[in-house]
């Protein structure tokens, strides 16, 4: 009962994305099914710090990674705010509990030569498919917009004349990025060619006139690097942290990056200033006498 109000409080007041709404109740539920098989008990006033630690135990000796095992417990502890929070639960079981240290995860991204080149080199073609995909793929670089705001755009959060796009990131959280001038005649491109398929009021539609669906977008940006790149993962989040690196690395301000990727704090954006600092750390070598 709880878990489902939770659930929706997550979604209509936090508002998560469903994709993320679902996480949650992966994991508050695998643990609830742990509870019940070890300890015959699915009452969260009875549960205590060593039952943590048990299934914190149990999912490393299944092959469960640290980092995986820290997003568990971080979705628990959610749980255990909200149902203190409303008095369904009288004390923390979660108090004493410390979760298994990370490495920090490096981005991955494309190379500047390579974007240049599916960008400036490869030709996509002349049909609406063609222009769709190349203004995907174009939005993903220079906006560093996630796919879920990509999805979520409608015309009107496109402004031509203030060559803008308002985002709307995770949280309601609304942003502004700039784009470029040439990226404003591909938009009126890809609007003719498709107002000819479909007129329904939607932004993005399939070449049968249907709304866009996640898997597509996926799978336009994945098809396209694969062509510039060997990187074993290719997904949209790839070409947002190809758009924060380079950034970085043609000295873009970090705050100024965060602001752009929509990030709460700063310490989210930082990991790109590994790259940035790999970068200088190059010319050093190739530059310094003593290096």
């Amino acid at each position: 009962m709880h878990l489902t109000s939770f659930l929706k409080y997550l979604e209509f007041e936090k508002r998560y994305s469903p994709h993320t709404v679902e996480s949650y109740r992966n994991d508050i539920q695998q643990f609830q099914d742990f509870l019940q098989k070890q300890f015959e008990t699915n009452e969260w006033a009875d549960v205590t710090p060593g039952m943590v630690r048990s299934w914190m135990v149990s999912l490393a000796e299944s092959g469960r990674a640290n980092r995986s095992i820290n997003r568990k417990i971080s979705a628990l502890q959610t749980f255990v705010k909200y149902l203190m929070r409303r008095g369904f639960l009288a004390k923390n079981p979660l108090r004493k509990v410390v979760a298994p240290k990370v490495g920090k995860r490096l981005p991955v991204y494309v190379q500047e030569s390579q974007m240049e080149s599916l960008l400036d080199v490869m030709k996509f073609s002349e049909d609406f498919a063609g222009v769709r995909d190349r203004l995907i793929i174009e939005l993903f670089y220079t906006t560093g917009m996630r796919r879920s705001e990509l999805v979520a755009l409608q015309d009107q959060d496109i402004d031509l004349e203030k060559l803008t796009v308002k985002v709307m990131g995770k949280g309601s959280k609304e942003r502004i990025i700039p784009i470029g001038p040439d990226l404003r005649e591909l938009i009126l491109r890809y609007r003719k060619l498709r107002d000819e398929i479909a007129n329904n009021g939607q932004c993005w539609v399939t070449e049968s006139g249907k709304p866009i669906y996640p898997k597509l977008i996926y799978n336009i940006v994945n098809k396209y690097l694969s062509m510039v790149s060997t990187l074993e993962k290719k997904s949209p989040h790839v070409l947002r942290h190809s758009f924060a690196t380079h950034l970085a690395n043609e000295g873009a301000e970090l705050n100024a990056i965060k602001e752009l990727l929509g990030h709460a704090n700063l310490s989210a954006t930082q990991v790109y200033t590994h790259n940035s600092i790999e970068q200088l750390r190059k010319v050093y070598e190739a530059a310094h006498p003593k290096s």
